[in-house]
């Protein structure tokens, strides 16, 4: 859980940094903010996945036949 929040922080101090430079108009602030939604999407949600599912609390949520059966009764 600590590395998530280590990781969060990062991105949004990126985010922000990239808003900055948009801002001055900085020629690479689009480069910034670019490989700041690529680290979200590459690093970032992998791990906030893998930490979510790894110890099967997504089982409850999965509709498999003998769930349906008890909410058609």
């Amino acid at each position: 859980m600590k590395l998530i929040k280590i990781l969060f922080a990062i991105f949004l101090l990126w985010m922000i940094t990239g808003a900055v430079l948009l801002n001055i108009e900085h020629p690479k602030a689009e480069v910034v903010m670019g490989l700041g939604v690529f680290y979200m999407a590459f690093i970032l949600m992998p791990v906030f996945i893998y930490y979510r599912y790894k110890d099967g609390k997504y089982k409850k949520y999965i509709l498999d036949s003998d769930k349906n059966k008890k909410v058609e009764d």
